[in-house]
């Protein structure tokens, strides 16, 4: 086994998401497996997102909110550690601020807007349609890119139950659970307005709804759920992989659970919930890999309850759903990541 020192970077917030520490640490795992050695610095947003997801195995160093206190105190973290490498997941940060990091250290950067330079030796993009003509004169001639959905960080127990979830789409059968899963950190209560819209449309069906515990829906949604037996609510569960193999189908964040619910055919309506989502979205749409909305589309509810409609009304378009999708992603991303960073 390779033992490489790597140091994690990502950024997390109430209106970033909790999205890039999740894919940092399902890539954290797939390292630790082949036998390196993995820390985080991490603001206080990242520290909550690995305490209830479980970096408790792994050292976690504390910088601040601040980005011009936080890069020098990730630095020197590194520095502390030993880390031959580290892993930026950050949108934030300067080429300047990101190239103190190298001193001599593999730089690796998560991507998905191939918008800007980058001062790094390895590339992850897993948008769809990326390829790594997308970093030609954004890195460095030696870089390596890593480019499009075979290099999605997708958790290992989506594809586990791979096989067996799709073999159950293909025979068919009655909807029951409508999966409604638009981020731990809720952006704007989206989820609410979700429910909201969308509850009168599903009678008879179930709606499992996941967010975390500090989401600004949660309160008025477990009122709700008090009084209503299909309104299911899921908070920080660690059971994603179970919910989305039990769904019909879902509305979901145009993150990277996008890849989580395409490995597991998961029929879906994607909502744009951020600008570095709408490129990918969008592409995915135009080819019939989901169907999109925009949330901050003035009609935004309306759009949503048509979309969901039209899945849950047209059996041959849930199918191309579900076939589509499983074929562009087959959830061995990170093991993939893996193998080229070590």
């Amino acid at each position: 086994m390779i033992s490489r020192r790597l140091l994690v970077f990502p950024d997390c917030g109430p209106r970033i998401g909790g999205g890039h520490v999740m894919r940092c640490l399902t890539l954290a795992r797939a390292l630790m497996a082949k036998g390196a050695q993995v820390a985080f610095a991490a603001n206080p947003a990242v520290q909550e997102v690995l305490t209830v997801f479980g970096g408790r195995d792994m050292p976690v160093y504390a910088v601040s909110d601040d980005l011009e206190e936080a890069v020098p105190q990730a630095v020197g973290w590194a520095k502390a550690f030993g880390a031959d490498a580290v892993l930026i997941d950050h949108y934030r940060l300067s080429f300047r601020q990101e190239a103190e990091f190298r001193d001599g250290r593999v730089l690796a950067v998560i991507d998905d807007t191939a918008d800007r330079l980058r001062p790094a030796d390895l590339v992850v993009n897993p948008g769809y349609g990326r390829t790594a003509q997308d970093y030609a004169g954004l890195v460095h001639e030696g870089a390596v890119v890593l480019a499009g959905p075979e290099f999605a960080l997708v958790r290992p127990e989506f594809s586990a139950s791979r096989d067996a979830t799709l073999e159950r789409r293909r025979e068919g059968g009655h909807l029951k659970h409508v999966l409604i899963s638009l981020g731990l950190t809720d952006v704007e209560g989206v989820t609410a307005r979700v429910v909201k819209a969308l509850e009168p449309h599903l009678k008879g069906l179930i709606l499992d709804v996941v967010l975390g515990d500090q989401a600004p829906s949660l309160p008025a949604l477990r009122e709700q759920a008090k009084t209503d037996c299909a309104l299911r609510l899921h908070v920080d569960t660690h059971a994603m992989a179970e919910l989305m193999r039990q769904a019909d189908i879902a509305v979901g964040a145009g993150g990277s659970s996008v890849w989580e619910r395409a490995v597991l055919g998961l029929p879906s309506v994607t909502v744009i919930l951020a600008d570095n989502q709408r490129e990918m979205v969008q592409a995915m749409a135009n080819v019939g890999l989901t169907l999109a909305v925009d949330a901050t589309a003035a009609d935004f509810e309306a759009q949503l309850v048509t979309a969901v409609r039209r899945v849950i009304d047209d059996a041959s378009l849930r199918r191309w759903l579900f076939e589509a999708p499983c074929h562009a992603c087959d959830g061995k991303g990170a093991e993939r990541v893996a193998e080229a960073l070590l």
